[in-house]
């Protein structure tokens, strides 16, 4: 079993950087067996988590993107209905019977595996992402749970299919709208806040190598403050990493510096028209001033 202390450095190898209650989190989901969810805003580094695990665990990643309307067959599994058709057509010059064309259509040489079956079929257990839960409705989560419960499947024309192994699950939600109770008992819970500025200073040398550590601590300090703006959508981590990497393609050592050009740049932090409006040059210059 990992430790605490293993399971954060081993993240950091993965580039991703881990506080105590997230690396607590991960550890007791891998040493549980436990599905994890992960809540927090948009951007905060949620779908990251669940790649850097599956490169700590070193296994194979498998993500359902959820969406409004998801439905069984796009998220478990369906038939290839035109290979179907194509083997039909062809058993009808062979003349076979139609209880032997129907037996052989309705095996896994036709079954398309979507992320939930495909996941329960590894030999090794996988990495599951489940991103952004709440964007599913209501049926699609119950039926979601009794697959977590069991991890088998139920296809109609094959029967069960049991899980070689247990993935190890994670789940992210944005809290677009609430999760049911049944689907939080079944989890463990871990809230991702924007990372602290000491934090996002190590995510920003961990992940731009080439920048000058003055400059990281400024933007560390920039994107903090400029997110106790009153913006429409604050800026997430991986927006501080394109901000970074376009200061470090536009030669700037200083937020003191090019007063126009950092402006300019600020379109990697401010994702719409209100957001850009609303951080004029006046604003700018007083958070510059508070990091530089």
């Amino acid at each position: 079993m990992m430790n605490i202390d293993n399971i954060r450095e081993r993240l950091r190898e993965a580039d991703y950087v881990a506080d105590d209650a997230l690396a607590t989190a991960l550890q007791l989901a891998l040493n549980l067996g436990r599905p994890l969810l992960l809540e927090g805003e948009a951007g905060v580094g949620k779908t990251e988590i669940a790649k850097a695990l599956a490169t700590v665990v070193g296994t194979n990643l498998i993500r359902l993107q959820c969406y409004e309307g998801l439905d069984a067959a796009t998220a478990i599994y369906e038939w290839n209905y035109q290979k179907q058709l194509l083997y039909i057509k062809a058993s009808e010059r062979e003349e076979s019977s139609a209880k032997a064309v129907e037996q052989h259509i309705f095996t896994d040489d036709f079954l398309l595996e979507r992320p939930l079956l495909q996941a329960i079929r590894q030999a090794e257990s996988p990495v599951l992402l489940i991103d952004e839960i709440d964007r599913a409705d209501e049926e699609f989560e119950a039926y979601l749970l009794e697959i977590l419960s069991d991890f088998q499947i139920t296809v109609p024309e094959l029967g069960t299919i049991e899980a070689k192994s247990v993935p190890h699950v994670i789940l992210t939600s944005n809290g677009t709208r609430e999760l049911s109770d049944a689907l939080r008992r079944r989890c463990l819970y871990s809230y991702v806040d924007f990372p602290s500025q000491e934090r996002e200073l190590e995510i920003i040398l961990s992940r731009v190598p080439a920048i000058e550590r003055d400059l990281a601590e400024q933007i560390s300090h920039f994107v903090l403050n400029l997110r106790k703006e009153d913006l429409e959508k604050n800026p997430g981590v991986a927006e501080t990493l394109d901000w970074a990497a376009a200061l470090l393609g536009l030669k700037i050592s200083s937020l003191d510096g090019d007063f126009e050009t950092i402006q300019s740049t600020l379109i990697c932090l401010l994702k719409t028209e209100t957001d850009l409006k609303s951080i004029t040059p006046d604003v700018a210059s007083r958070l510059i001033g508070k990091a530089a």
